[in-house]
């Protein structure tokens, strides 16, 4: 399998993680954040977090902390949306991104999936195809009850620290989910190993998005 690098090294790429949850960049790419900044310390990242409340929020700042510790160069950017209600209060989250997002520009953008069926996580992947019409975009993969796991086509290997470094941050952290049946090691730590069985990655480890349009140049 040929792997596809992302720019040149020595050329900072911008590179913006979006979120509805405070936890959702954390599940969906947070090995790919990892690794990224392991070997890319140079990338200008930007992380949005699109609803919280005061616990939730505290919890997301320390786990960008924590995963963002090796950037460069990070923003961290909060909205102020209502968990479970973004249908309703689309105009305005179309708004924020239109006046607080477009125009950072970003080369890459990691987003929730058109597949998936949060109604919240729906909105935000909207909006951003909406958004940004010019930007490589991956689509990242949340587990939940609903059942809406599907057949990704782009993998990130992680080595076996990345993950475990990962896993450690999401439940040392973010406490106020840990009453939610799948929020559990065992599963996470599942995931990655399917994901690893798929792309043949050296640790048996990987995280997995959907990318609707790449242009390659040749």
């Amino acid at each position: 399998m040929i792997g596809l690098g992302l720019g040149s090294r020595g050329e900072p790429t911008r590179i913006m993680f979006i979120g509805a949850h405070s936890d959702d960049i954390e599940i969906g790419c947070g090995g790919t954040i990892l690794k990224l900044l392991s070997e890319r310390p140079e990338i200008e990242i930007t992380w949005v977090v699109l609803s919280s409340n005061k616990r939730r929020r505290l919890e997301a700042e320390k786990s960008a902390s924590r995963f963002l510790s090796a950037a460069s160069s990070k923003a961290v950017r909060f909205g102020s949306f209502t968990d479970g209600f973004f249908p309703s209060e689309k105009a305005a989250i179309k708004g924020f991104f239109e006046s607080e997002l477009k125009g950072l520009n970003p080369d890459i953008i990691f987003t929730h999936t058109r597949g998936d069926l949060h109604q919240d996580h729906q909105v935000v992947n909207q909006l951003t195809w909406n958004t940004f019409r010019n930007q490589l975009i991956f689509e990242y993969e949340i587990p939940k009850y609903d059942g809406d796991m599907g057949n990704p086509n782009v993998f990130v290997s992680l080595t076996e620290s990345q993950l475990d470094d990962k896993l450690e941050t999401l439940l040392d952290v973010f406490s106020s989910q840990g009453n939610r049946h799948w929020f559990r090691d065992s599963l996470f730590r599942g995931i990655a190993a399917i994901r690893g069985m798929q792309c043949a990655a050296p640790s048996g480890y990987a995280e997995a998005f959907y990318s609707r349009k790449i242009v390659l140049e040749l």
